[in-house]
């Protein structure tokens, strides 16, 4: 038989913890302030690298939804995980590392692990679950290693100017591929790294779970979305090097320039639109296939 004290427990709305916002504003900025050399040198390379041009926007989307749960994050027992601090040191042990062989790439992911590091003794394994999601997003900001950048970039290079080849033939202007350049009768288009299609398929990768996120409740459709993005970032620079051939046939200055730019802008929104049309068409297929093996209901006589 339940106690007096049970059902009193059992009816009683969910406890809102009060968070010290003094406290977390204080490891936040002793955070930044630790990583401050390093934090700078990533924003300048988000000013000056278009392929990472999207990190200025990480932060703040993972930040809003971190702001979206936070009745979550209220009603959650912060219970303060100390193994955090062995995270802590591993991390400012891999930034001093980093910072010795000049790796950038150790260097930032150590400020991540950091983050993480802080938010377990803050508030335990509970605490990092409801921020999953959008901790997962702030890798986003940070560029890949050049050993794994460069391995992906020149297949992209190779793949985009052997489709663009060969759609030019189909349309009937001449064309001779080597490597990753097109020699057409007017001139040569070198198919570089910034026409490799990364800088699109990184901002598209990040859009896809943001996208997936306000827009669908299914957790899994953000990896789908995810993954979709690979072939649709790649046809769609595919796509871009064919016209810049093809414009550049009409008028040299059509390849380079203003136009270039905005063609890319063109192709990019192109791209988000098949993604919207693919999350389309998967949940439609979805909403099919659910419907089809629930069970009939049962009508009544009366």
């Amino acid at each position: 038989m339940a106690t007096l004290a049970d059902k009193l427990s059992e009816q009683a709305p969910a406890k809102v913890r009060k968070i010290s916002w003094a406290a977390i504003a204080w490891f936040g900025i002793l955070l930044i302030a630790a990583y401050f050399p390093i934090l700078v040198k990533l924003v300048n390379q988000w000013a000056t690298d278009d392929d990472v041009s999207h990190g200025f926007f990480v932060p703040v989307v993972a930040g809003y939804i971190a702001w979206t749960r936070r009745e979550a994050l209220l009603r959650i027992e912060w219970k303060p995980a100390w193994w955090g601090i062995g995270l802590l040191v591993w991390a400012a042990a891999q930034a001093y590392f980093g910072m010795l062989g000049a790796e950038l790439f150790l260097q930032r992911s150590a400020f991540l692990m950091s983050l993480l590091g802080l938010l377990l003794v803050l508030g335990g394994t509970g605490l990092i679950r409801e921020l999953l999601f959008p901790l997962l997003l702030l890798p986003f900001m940070i560029p890949m290693p050049a050993v794994i950048y460069n391995q992906i970039t020149f297949p992209l290079q190779l793949f985009a100017s052997a489709v663009a080849e060969k759609s030019l033939e189909v349309l009937n202007v001449p064309v001779v591929r080597d490597g990753n350049i097109l020699e057409l009768a007017s001139q040569k288009l070198s198919v570089a790294e910034a026409c490799s299609g990364i800088r699109s398929l990184l901002s598209l990768s990040f859009l896809s779970l943001v996208y997936a996120y306000f827009f669908d409740r299914k957790v899994w459709m953000r990896w789908v979305l995810l993954i979709s993005t690979i072939p649709i970032a790649i046809l769609a620079n595919s796509a871009r090097v064919t016209l810049t051939g093809l414009f550049s046939e009409i008028d040299a200055s059509l390849a380079q320039g203003f136009f270039h730019e905005a063609e890319g802008w063109v192709i990019f929104v192109a791209a988000l639109i098949m993604m919207v049309v693919v999350h389309l068409i998967i949940n439609f297929v979805y909403r099919r296939v659910h419907k089809e093996s629930s069970p009939p209901k049962e009508q009544s006589l009366a």
